[in-house]
C-alpha cells in the first residue's frame, strides 16, 4: 500500500511539471536586436528524449543562499545628475526611475533593489567633506547629515516610493580628516584613538538616515580597507582595528533599536578574500554578519576562500566599475560569467556596479583625483546636457539577473539560489544559474528561474558564436529551447515539493569553473 501510495505521489508530480509551461523570457542579445526585452513563447515540458547540444539539469533539492537584489551605488555625482534631470525633465526623469527599480512582477523594469551610498564624500563628489567637520569633537554634538547634498536623500526617497523593498546599504569612504593620520580625508588611516568614536559616527549616520524615512539595511566600517590614496577620500585599515569598531557598533547598534541592521566587512577585492576578511571573523565574527567583494583584483573563484570557513556568513558583490569606450558584448560576457551568475555561484547575495549615473565623459568627478584611470568610469545609466538618458550594458547585464530573483508576490520570499550543471558537447557555451522563489500561499506554486550566458565561439576559429539547442531537465521532465547568443532569463512555475531538504551552505565553488561545468555545483 505505501509503495502504491509512492508511486501515485510521484505521478501526480510528474503530471504536475509536466503541464507546465515556460511562458515568459527576457532577452539580451549580443548584436543588440534583442535589449531586455520580453516575449511569452510556449514551450511545455515532456517526457524526457534525447538531450540538447547543451543539457541544463536542474536540481532543486539543494537549496543555497537568498539573493537580495542587484544594484549600483548612489553617489553625490550620480545623485546630482538625476536631480538635476528631474528638474529639467521631471516625465523623462520618473520614466528612467521606473525602468531602474520598479519591481512589481512582470513590470517592463529591471527592478533593482540594492542601493549603496558613501557616507560622506568619495572620488565621485564635487569636494571633501565628512558629517563631523569639527576638529576634536569626539562626543559629535556637531554632527551634520546635511553637510551631505540634499540630492542624495531626494533621489533616495524618490528610489523607495518607486521601490520599498529596496535595500540601502552605507559605508564611508574615509572617517573625518581629524580622526586620521595626516588630519586629511585623502589617504592615511584611523587614528586607533578614536575608534570608538568612529563607531558612533556610523551609528549616528543610520539614525540620519532613518530620520529621513531611508531605514538602512546594511553598514560597512570602511571602503576598500587596504587602499590609500590621497587623492581622493580613502583610508587603511588594519584587521584590528576594523574589527574593534565592528565590536563596538554591534553592541551601539542592539542598545539603540537598531539590531536588524547588519554589519558588513572586508568591502575590498576578490584577490585578498582567504586573508583580511578571514581574519576579521576570527576577531569579531560575532559582530559582522558577513563580508562584501569588490572586482578590480583577483578572480571570483576566490571567494571560496572566505565560503569554504565561513558557509554561514553573509557575501556581498558591492562594487565593480565599466570603463569607458570598451567592448559592449565582451563587457557582458564578463559581467555574467564573473559578477550577475558567477559571483551569485560562489555564494553572493548581491551584484551591485559602481556609479549608477553619470554623463558620457565619466563626471562629475571629485577635482583632482587619479580615480578611474583609463577610458574613466562608466555608469549603469548616461544621462546628458540635453535631458536624455540612455543605459548601458551594466545596465542589461544586472537587469537580466534581477529578474531571475524579484518577489513573485507583494511581501514575498526573494529568489534563492538552486543547484544546475550543464552537460552535452556544448557545455562549454553556457553559464547558467538557476533559482527559486517562494509564495505568500503554500498552495501557490513556487517560480523557478534561470539565467543562461549563450557565449558559444565554437563554430569556427574566428569569432562567430552560434545559437545552442538545449535541453531543461528539471524533476524527471524536459523542456527545449535553442539560446540565442546572448542572455536569457527564463522561467516556469512548479509546486514547491522538492524543496523539502536543508538549506545548504554558501557555494565553496568546488564546481563553479568553466572547466568542470558537467558537475553540480555544490557546497
Amino acid at each position: 500500500m505505501l509503495r502504491s501510495l509512492q508511486i501515485f505521489a510521484h505521478l501526480l508530480l510528474l503530471q504536475a511539471v509536466a503541464s507546465q509551461q515556460i511562458q515568459d523570457i527576457w532577452q539580451t542579445t549580443s548584436d543588440g536586436k534583442m535589449l531586455f526585452t520580453y516575449s511569452q513563447p510556449t514551450i511545455n515540458f515532456v517526457t524526457p528524449g534525447t538531450i540538447g547540444s547543451a543539457d541544463i539539469v536542474v536540481n532543486d533539492s539543494s537549496v543555497y543562499q537568498t539573493v537580495y537584489g542587484f544594484g549600483a551605488s548612489l553617489t553625490d555625482s550620480s545623485a546630482e545628475l538625476l536631480n538635476n534631470l528631474k528638474t529639467q525633465n521631471s516625465g523623462s526623469y520618473w520614466q528612467l526611475m521606473d525602468y531602474l527599480f520598479n519591481a512589481t512582477d512582470g513590470a517592463n523594469s529591471a527592478g533593482f533593489s540594492y542601493i549603496r551610498v558613501p557616507l560622506g564624500a568619495s572620488d565621485f563628489s564635487t569636494d571633501t567633506y565628512s558629517y563631523a567637520a569639527t576638529s576634536g569633537d569626539t562626543s559629535l554634538n556637531d554632527f551634520d547629515i546635511n553637510a551631505a547634498p540634499s540630492d542624495v536623500f531626494t533621489v533616495l526617497q524618490d528610489i523607495l516610493s518607486i521601490n520599498n523593498m529596496a535595500r540601502v546599504h552605507i559605508v564611508p569612504w574615509s572617517p573625518p580628516g581629524w580622526m586620521k593620520s595626516g588630519g586629511s580625508m585623502g589617504g592615511g588611516s584611523l587614528n586607533t584613538q578614536y575608534i570608538n568614536t568612529m563607531a558612533v559616527y556610523l551609528l549616528k549616520s543610520i539614525q540620519a538616515f532613518s530620520s529621513k524615512g531611508i531605514p538602512v539595511y546594511a553598514v560597512s566600517v570602511q571602503n576598500e580597507p587596504e587602499n590609500s590614496d590621497p587623492t581622493y577620500p580613502s583610508c587603511s585599515m588594519l584587521v584590528t582595528t576594523e574589527a574593534q569598531i565592528g565590536l563596538a557598533l554591534r553592541t551601539l547598534l542592539n542598545n539603540n533599536g537598531f539590531s536588524g541592521v547588519k554589519i558588513i566587512g572586508y568591502e575590498h577585492n576578490w584577490v585578498d578574500a582567504a586573508n583580511y576578511p578571514v581574519q576579521l571573523m576570527q576577531q569579531a565574527g560575532s559582530a559582522f554578519n558577513g563580508v562584501s567583494f569588490h572586482c578590480y583584483q583577483g578572480s571570483v573563484s576566490a571567494q571560496a576562500a572566505f565560503t569554504s570557513q565561513y558557509p554561514d556568513k553573509e557575501v556581498y558583490l558591492t562594487e565593480c566599475s565599466g570603463t569607458l569606450g570598451t567592448d559592449w558584448w565582451t563587457d557582458i560576457k564578463w559581467y555574467m560569467d564573473n559578477l550577475f551568475i558567477g559571483s551569485i555561484g560562489y555564494g553572493s547575495s548581491s551584484g551591485l556596479m559602481w556609479n549608477l549615473a553619470l554623463d558620457g565623459t565619466g563626471q562629475p568627478l571629485l577635482p583632482g583625483t587619479d580615480s578611474c584611470g583609463g577610458g574613466g568610469c562608466r555608469g549603469v545609466v548616461q544621462i546628458n546636457s540635453d535631458g536624455s538618458w540612455s543605459v548601458n550594458q551594466e545596465f542589461y547585464s544586472m537587469a537580466q539577473a534581477s529578474k531571475a530573483i524579484l518577489p513573485r508576490d507583494i511581501g514575498g520570499p526573494w529568489g534563492q539560489r538552486i543547484g544546475v550543471s550543464v552537460g552535452g558537447s556544448l557545455a562549454s557555451a553556457l553559464v547558467v544559474g538557476a533559482y527559486t522563489t517562494g509564495r505568500v500561499l503554500s498552495s501557490d506554486w513556487n517560480r523557478y528561474s534561470i539565467v543562461v550566458l549563450n557565449s558559444d565561439d565554437s563554430a569556427s576559429t574566428t569569432l562567430n558564436p552560434q545559437p545552442v539547442n538545449a535541453t531543461i531537465e528539471f524533476r524527471g521532465m524536459q523542456a527545449s529551447y535553442t539560446f540565442p547568443v546572448g542572455v536569457t532569463t527564463l522561467w516556469w512555475y512548479a509546486s514547491g515539493v522538492a524543496e523539502s531538504g536543508t538549506l545548504l551552505p554558501r557555494a565553496t565553488g568546488k564546481a563553479r569553473c568553466r572547466t568542470m561545468r558537467h558537475a553540480t555545483i555544490t557546497s
